[in-house]
């Protein structure tokens, strides 16, 4: 399989100010599902870091009094006692807007303050577009000297309040508000990747690029500036250690680091014109795709991503999509609600006018029917190529925020039937077939090995719909007689009423998903 018919070459990554490798081979890659399992994982490697080892992370919110446990350690603990062992400990969190519009500007300097008082470093990080955010969710750990043991972890989990949830989703015992639909303890679910070998110098390089980019922390204004000095931000950022080499192979994986910086001024060293390279390694995925898209995302907005999608189900007759989505919002309200509903409908409704029997969207409950917040970013293109990250399938993700992405391409062969379910000559392969396969077992509640009707996209697309449907007619019905087994139901996408729609459309497109595209790109119409 020619990995340049899945995967962006440097030149089509187009960003010549960055030294990101176009991808690395011989990595071993692993989903780890659910925050529970990724903050016991993160915690036992943290825990086992010595002097002179280092901690790099970047994040969007940040809660120091996240318990990564019942009985801790909390965030803050965990990173503080690593720095007091003498460990490099090195954070960028996004400044964030004002806690009063559900934002975490508070927690997120509380972090930082607490972790710098410990020895180590976080800084409030606000180099964005207006309007926008860092979102990227990263750690690296490198163990100078033994690189074999190096590790770092990508993908949606923020280290914050209600991501600690697991397999039952029950939710996080310390919880955000949310929208009420989701009850006091929302449940959540998410998907984070343990990654280890040459990839992890890629990452490290991520984020010493963000780290040592010369331009002043907060860029808008004065103010700022000051109340930041007031309340004791460190607005400096102390110089990091060499980067140790590239960590051995040790794995089939390749994988390749995808990002999103949008175009501003003054620019990002290390993207000068911005990198669209998340938008462009899902167009190119997309285009190859000709059985089964699967997909789990947060939003599933705009026209643009929408398109991308459409496209291909118009070009590819067998090509069926599967998409699992929040069945809320995460916010209420006559403002906030309308603004966030219109997106996905727009999306869905495009994707269903060219294929509506091709387009399967469905959202997600625990077995007491309270519905589960999807906030995972995971795409699986015909169990070939496969992505794990922080980006969501609409605009702002694609060209306004920061944005961090790891797509895996496994050289082991599934030697399960269907052997070539696209009939590209690719076969299937091991790592994306099985993520596929553990996320739907999961949410059709079968046990490990229960997936043989999954495996191929036909009647994996019938044994979803037939659970799905099963479980929306039981409650249709007044859930009389046996819970259905499964947690999946088909989603509704109502449309809004005009009166709405007149300004829940400008503000959608303006605020909630903005365009980061350099003036030449929005108008070519490109990545």
């Amino acid at each position: 399989m020619p990995v340049q018919d899945w995967f962006l070459t440097g030149a089509e990554r187009d960003n010549p100010d960055s030294a990101i490798p176009a991808w690395t081979e011989g990595n071993l890659a692993e989903p780890l599902i659910h925050g529970a399992a990724y903050f016991d994982r993160l915690t036992a490697e943290i825990q086992a870091l010595d002097e002179g080892d280092h901690v790099f992370f970047t994040d969007w919110r940040g809660d120091p009094d996240e318990r990564m446990h019942d009985g801790g350690p909390t965030i803050a603990e965990l990173l503080g006692d690593a720095a007091r062992r003498g460990v490099i400990v090195k954070g960028l969190v996004w400044r964030s807007h004002l806690d009063r519009f559900t934002y975490s500007q508070e927690e997120n300097r509380h972090l930082g303050r607490e972790v710098g008082e410990a020895g180590g470093e976080v800084l409030l990080d606000h180099r964005i577009r207006r309007g926008g955010s860092h979102h990227q969710k990263l750690v690296v750990l490198r163990h100078p000297g033994r690189p074999e043991r190096d590790v770092a972890f990508a993908g949606g989990i923020d280290l914050c309040h209600s991501r600690r949830d697991d397999a039952e989703h029950r939710g996080d015992p310390q919880a955000v508000r949310m929208a009420s639909a989701y009850g006091d303890n929302p449940p959540w679910h998410d998907v984070q990747l343990a990654v280890r070998g040459p990839v992890v110098g890629a990452l490290d390089l991520t984020f010493r690029e963000r780290w040592t980019d010369p331009a002043p922390l907060d860029q808008y204004g004065p103010i700022s500036t000051v109340r930041d000095r007031l309340r004791g931000a460190d607005l400096h950022a102390e110089p990091l250690p060499p980067q140790p080499p590239d960590p051995p192979p040790c794995g089939p994986h390749r994988i390749q680091v995808l990002r999103t910086y949008p175009a501003m001024k003054p620019a990002y060293s290390f993207a000068k014109l911005g990198e669209q390279s998340i938008a462009r390694g899902y167009t190119k995925a997309i285009e190859r795709a000709r059985r089964l898209i699967y997909l789990e995302d947060q939003y599933l907005w705009s026209r643009e991503v929408a398109t991308l999608f459409a496209d291909a189900l118009r070009d590819n007759p067998e090509l069926h999509l599967i998409a699992v989505v929040p069945r809320h919002p995460d916010v209420d309200g006559r403002l906030a609600l309308p603004p966030n509903q219109v997106g996905r409908e727009q999306a869905v409704a495009l994707c269903r006018q060219v294929a509506a029997d091709r387009v399967h969207v469905y959202d997600v409950e625990n077995h007491a029917g309270t519905p589960v917040y999807v906030h995972a970013k995971v795409c699986v293109v015909d169990d070939v190529w496969s992505s794990v990250g922080s980006d969501n399938f609409n605009r702002r993700s694609w060209t306004h925020d920061s944005e961090l992405s790891c797509a895996v391409l496994d050289d082991t062969r599934d030697e399960r039937e269907p052997r070539d379910p696209a009939g590209l000559g690719d076969g299937a392969r091991r790592f994306a077939r099985d993520l596929r396969l553990a996320l739907l077992r999961e949410h059709l509640d079968r046990p490990p090995g229960g997936d043989d009707d999954l495996l191929d996209p036909a009647s994996a697309i019938r044994a979803v719909d037939k659970a799905a449907n099963a479980l929306r007619d039981w409650h249709a019905a007044g859930r009389r007689g046996p819970r259905p087994p499964g947690r999946l139901v088909p989603h509704e996408t109502p449309r809004l009423p005009w009166h709405q729609r007149l300004w829940a459309v400008p503000a959608y497109r303006l605020v909630y998903d903005p365009d980061g595209r350099a003036w030449r790109d929005r108008r070519a119409g490109t990545w």
